[in-house]
């Protein structure tokens, strides 16, 4: 399974559609709208690299309104219950 945060630049008009838009697609487990040089971060999970890469390249970044995108690959997971065993 591979986690990644996909920060994504959109047309100030799109951005509350374009959230409603990730939320629909398919590996998108949860978009946000945040403050900052992004408008949209959206948290994927997908089986392997190749499934990421059509995911942003073919699903997400097409999406109308969006300009720019960047992908955060994760390689660990951190939670409080696996800080509390270290």
């Amino acid at each position: 399974m591979v986690t990644a945060i996909v920060l994504i630049q959109a047309d100030p008009e799109r951005v509350a559609p374009l959230g409603r838009e990730l939320a629909d697609v398919a590996g998108v487990d949860v978009a946000y709208s945040v403050a900052g040089d992004e408008d949209l971060v959206a948290l994927v999970r997908v089986g392997d690299h190749e499934k990421l890469a059509e995911l942003v390249t073919e699903r997400i970044a097409p999406l109308r309104g969006v300009t720019r995108t960047r992908t955060l690959i994760a390689f660990r997971s951190y939670s409080s219950e696996d800080l509390a065993n270290i």
